[in-house]
């Protein structure tokens, strides 16, 4: 169950044939983005089981989240930017229905990460499912 901020990452991946323009498609998600501010970058909101520096901060309200974050890696802050699109607006519920894992594999990003990236995805996609989950309860 993929937003259409989503969709559209998938459309344009389909028009980007070479593995390296859609690194720099992940990357200049990444680059659009607002950066976390500095007060929000606190062990709370640091996702561990990544390589990079990672920061997430969920809020939600009325049962929809939303979600921003950063990273000290360019690739990952792009691997963010994604996440995002993926999720912020649906609800909790949908958040904990949605399978990243499936939603990154019609992007082929699953196969291209490296191992490091992979964990890190993992993990970012772990703490926003169960800050989910934790609102459903």
């Amino acid at each position: 169950m993929a937003t259409s901020a989503f969709e559209e990452i998938v459309d344009d991946f389909e028009f980007l044939e070479d593995w390296e323009d859609r690194y720099r498609y992940v990357i200049e998600q990444g680059k659009a983005m607002e950066p976390l501010d500095d007060a929000l970058k606190v062990p709370a909101t640091k996702v561990d089981g990544c390589a990079s520096q990672v920061w997430l901060h969920p809020t939600i309200d009325g049962g929809v989240l939303q979600f921003d974050g950063d990273s000290d890696a360019m690739i990952v802050r792009g691997l963010i930017a994604v996440l995002r699109k993926l999720y912020n607006g649906l609800t909790v519920e949908a958040v904990v229905a949605t399978d990243a894992h499936a939603e990154f594999a019609r992007l082929g990003l699953d196969a291209h990460l490296s191992a490091q990236r992979s964990n890190g995805l993992r993990a970012m996609i772990t703490r926003i499912q169960t800050v989910s989950k934790e609102a459903m309860a």
